[in-house]
Parts: structure tokens; sequence; C-alpha cells
């Protein structure tokens, strides 16, 4: 099952916010003007409006300049993140996992030394793959993360994407607003099942933790009758 999001509290969202108008300042060179734009145009247009038809017009217009702000945030810091992440190994992974919706992602379920590697998505439209790195090498991990998801997803839909520049590949710009747009092949229902079943395919075995029951320990003189050989 998903997790339940955390409340957030006043001033942890406010502290949040201020950390993504320094980043997207700091990223985009058009972030600053255009926030003083979205700050003294309404501004400008409430005390006309106060002029001419009251005080009314007060509360409307500061309602109004924190939305045009909001919404040039928003903008203009979904485009620096993106760029920002641009060519960092794991970035796909990244993106998937701040994605609203019931996304399960599963960072490089299969990857190489060079940085390259595949995520794993469970979503509304079935099983996504999301490759990173050399588009030769990535493909060959792709192939053999498809011939062994095939065996448990059934008839859940498929994807895989390579994310790059080239021909034939998605840029991460791009990412979400592709995956937004697949059709929604698959209920609530049959996400939390997928999601076990990939879970348990997906799942390594671990040393117990703690004390070695005495029943498992070696007999005493089994080493140096081996180092004796």
């Amino acid at each position: 099952m998903a997790k339940p999001q955390e409340k957030v509290s006043f001033g942890q969202r406010l502290k949040q916010i201020g950390m993504v108008f320094k980043f997207t300042a700091k990223q985009d060179r058009w972030f600053a003007p255009l926030t003083a734009g979205a700050v003294l145009i309404p501004l400008a247009l409430t005390v006309v409006a106060v002029i001419l038809w009251g005080w009314f017009w007060l509360p409307v217009g500061i309602l109004f300049t924190l939305l045009a702000v909001l919404i040039v945030l928003n903008l203009r810091s979904n485009k620096a993140m993106m760029n920002a992440a641009e060519g960092q190994p794991g970035a796909a992974a990244q993106i998937m996992e701040n994605m609203r919706g019931d996304w399960r992602v599963t960072p490089a379920v299969s990857s190489t030394t060079q940085m390259d590697m595949v995520h794993l998505v469970i979503g509304r439209p079935g099983v996504i793959l999301l490759a990173e790195g050399n588009a030769q090498r990535v493909r060959g991990l792709l192939g053999q993360e498809k011939r062994r998801l095939s065996k448990v997803i059934g008839s859940a839909p498929l994807y895989d994407y390579v994310i790059g520049q080239d021909e034939g590949e998605l840029p991460i710009r791009k990412l979400r607003m592709t995956l937004m747009r697949l059709p929604r092949n698959l209920s609530g229902k049959d996400v939390n099942s997928l999601d076990r079943r990939l879970k348990a395919l997906t799942a390594r075995p671990q040393m117990p933790k703690g004390a070695i029951p005495k029943n498992m320990r070696p007999q005493r003189g089994a080493f140096r009758q081996t180092r004796g050989r």
C-alpha cells in the first residue's frame, strides 16, 4: 500500500517555499524579473481598482498577487529542477518519487558499474521501466528486466523508456508529462496486487541478524582440519 503522506506544518511549508525560491533564483536568471512583474502588475491594478471602486478590491488584489507569484514560482521552479536534473544519474527515479499520484518507485533494480541503471515504476498505467545511461548498455538491461517481469505481471501493460536527448529517447524534462498522459489501465487494487508480486520478485535474501544458532555453528577443529589439507 502507498505510504500515507505526513502532515506539514505552516512553518515547514513556508521554509520549503523559501528553499524553492532560493534554488530557482540561483538556477534561472529570468525568475527574479518575472516574479517582480507578477508582484508589481497586480498591485498596480489593485491600486487603480481601489481608487475607482473602493477598498473592497484591496484583499482581492492581494490574493491575485499571491496567485501570480505562485504560478511563476511553479513554472520556473519546475524548469529549473529539470535543467539541474538533466544528465544526473538517478534523476528519473527522483522525479518519479516526487510526482503526485500513486506511483510505486524502485530505483536501480538493475545497474552496471558504469552508472547505467533501470528504475521500476508501478502505477495506474501499468509497469514502467526507466533506463538511464549509455543507450547500448541500458537497452540490454531493459531486455533482461522485461523478460524477468513478464513472468509475473500477467496482462498488465509494460512500458519502457530510455532517458536522453538522442533520437528515440525521452528527454527528462518531458518525463512527467509523458507518464501523466498514459492511459489508466489498472485499478487501485490491481496496482496493490502487482506491487506485492514485484516486491516479492525483486526482494533479495539477507543474512539474519544476531548470534548464529548453535546447530548452525561449525564443529570445533573444522577450520584446523581444512587448513591442514
